[in-house]
């Protein structure tokens, strides 16, 4: 054995899970996968509150809560307002900045939420919630590698939802992309011989949402996947293998929730039209097309237009029939549907609401609080009386069949903890068994079916195999905040003492040991249009 070869690698399948796997093994679909399970052990990996992927991997790769790195979501909210979360957002040292430290290098290619890039001993080629052309490190290796392996994208060259192209070429697109992230990881390990590999695979869990789980289509991009694992196990060599997933995936059978409208019959929310609309990236990637490099929105005059004609009984297909008639086609298709509608519903009054939900995503309640909130209302004295009205109303509510919407309605200080909780929801709901999908608008109704059928659940996956990794041991509690320190100990290098998690016992426990603060820079980034139109074809916010 070469003594170059990778130490540790670590490969992300977004959203795997046993069940997902089983059913792939059925099919033979993921022989590398399945013979790294066989070799070594696997077992479920709990995620984290809240279990999606722009907080969840960051807890992954720090071993914090979102308390202490201070991701919630997909965006950051300044007050009521709100911008795209970046790599500054995340506020806690990642496991490959304390290895560089250390001395070790590290490979990263196509983790979420890593741009802008650390600069580290080695290379770092940022993934989903990054630009298209993401700046990367070392500068200018993006273009070296693209030389060297021709055409490397972080996204699709489609958007979801668009006709034009058959679901077989959008497959496609699926494993060239998973074709790429192989490629590149394969050409940067060759070219920095790095002591650590981490590469992460995302349309794994896209198609459950772009293709509500149809089973061949997650048998083509696991396919995909698998192979590009199998050449890296081929050409890299490691000693030591993990495989880790932010979360699981699952069907979602029973009802949505629509909390805030629950929360306006109760008293707690109120309601305007011709505000921003809900958070979303949607009206930011609007801005971008037209040239604009702002992360923050405000209507247009077309969308103000928009919100004074509804006040008037003129529906937002009435006002584009107009701009058409009138000669503003070009208005009418580029605002059409999504941006004038955002402006004419109905939508939360976050400065004279009580309590609200931002976002679904989130999972929970935000309480208006004086002097914390811009525009607070709920006086400090009455925050943990609110609070508690909060919890129970929403604790005791069933859906049409009588079972519970929630699992837990409880207070923030369950889940998170550190300089950072305060960014938190005040109230955490956790869905029921995560069955039951949760919305941020107000549509009347608290209750209608499910707007999307396959959705996150809290078992991902853990799998560790090679060198050093106990065949036997117990991985029956595993937990996402377990990974950082458990790849630190794969090294025979301490964790850092602010890690949440522990050093699973496939491998020997390093110990933990006090690492500097990390030492927050300026917070926010520049992203170009392509990141907001991809975000947006997710839907993860409405």
């Amino acid at each position: 054995m070469s003594d170059d070869r990778m130490d540790v690698l670590l490969i992300g399948i977004d959203a795997a899970c046993e069940s997902v796997f089983d059913r792939l093994n059925e099919t033979e679909s993921i022989p590398n996968l399945r013979e790294l399970m066989d070799r070594g052990v696997s077992g479920p990996l709990t995620s984290q509150i809240p279990p999606w992927t722009p907080s969840a991997w960051p807890s992954m790769y720090t071993g914090v809560n979102p308390g202490k790195h201070g991701v919630y979501g997909f965006v950051d909210y300044q007050g009521y307002d709100w911008e795209v979360v970046t790599g500054n957002h995340v506020r806690e040292h990642a496991l490959w900045r304390l290895l560089s430290d250390r001395g070790l290098s590290s490979v990263i290619v196509n983790v979420p939420v890593t741009f802008p890039p650390d600069e580290i001993d080695g290379a770092v080629v940022p993934g989903f919630i990054g630009p298209e052309n993401p700046r990367c490190h070392p500068e200018g290796v993006l273009d070296e590698l693209r030389e060297a392996i021709g055409e490397y994208r972080v996204y699709p060259n489609y958007t979801r939802g668009d006709d034009s192209i058959s679901d077989d070429e959008k497959m496609d697109e699926y494993c060239e992309l998973a074709r790429m992230r192989g490629e590149a990881f394969r050409y940067l390990a060759d070219r920095f011989s790095p002591d650590l590999g981490f590469v992460q695979f995302q349309k794994t869990d896209t198609v459950f949402h772009e293709f509500d789980g149809d089973p061949e289509k997650v048998r083509r991009i696991y396919e995909a996947t698998d192979d590009q694992i199998g050449e890296i196990l081929d050409r890299c060599d490691p000693k030591t293998v993990f495989v880790a997933s932010d979360h699981g995936i699952g069907p979602y059978e029973n009802y949505e929730f629509r909390v805030n409208e629950f929360l306006r019959e109760e008293g707690y929310v109120e309601a305007t039209t011709g505000g921003k609309g809900m958070p979303s990236w949607n009206p930011i990637r609007n801005q971008l097309q037209e040239g604009s490099d702002e992360t923050t929105w405000e209507p247009s005059r077309v969308e103000r237009l928009a919100a004074k004609a509804a006040a008037v009984g003129l529906t937002p297909g009435k006002l584009v029939r107009v701009l058409e008639h009138v000669g503003l086609d070009s208005v009418a298709r580029r605002y059409a549907p999504a941006d004038i509608t955002r402006t004419t519903s109905e939508q939360v009054d976050f400065p004279n609401s009580r309590a609200y939900m931002r976002a679904r995503t989130e999972l929970g309640v935000r309480i208006n609080l004086e002097g914390r909130e811009p525009e607070g209302i709920v006086p400090e004295e009455e925050y943990e009386e609110t609070r508690e009205e909060v919890i129970r109303a929403l604790s005791s509510v069933e859906t049409p069949d009588g079972d519970p919407v929630f699992g837990e309605v409880v207070p923030r200080e369950t889940y998170f903890h550190g300089p950072y909780a305060e960014k938190a929801v005040d109230v955490v709901t956790v869905p029921n068994d995560f069955e039951q999908f949760l919305s941020a608008h107000l549509l009347g109704e608290w209750f209608g079916p499910p707007s999307e059928p396959w959705n996150h659940k809290m078992d991902g996956l853990i799998v560790a195999s090679g060198e050093g990794i106990d065949p036997e041991a117990d991985l029956s509690d595993a937990h996402l905040f377990d990974v950082a320190p458990t790849i630190m100990s794969a090294f025979g290098i301490p964790y850092s003492d602010r890690m949440d998690g522990r050093s699973l016992p496939v491998v020997s426990d390093a110990g933990s040991t006090e690492y500097p603060e990390y030492e927050a820079g300026e917070v926010g980034g520049r992203h170009d249009e392509a990141v907001e139109e991809r975000l947006a074809d997710l839907g993860y916010l409405e």
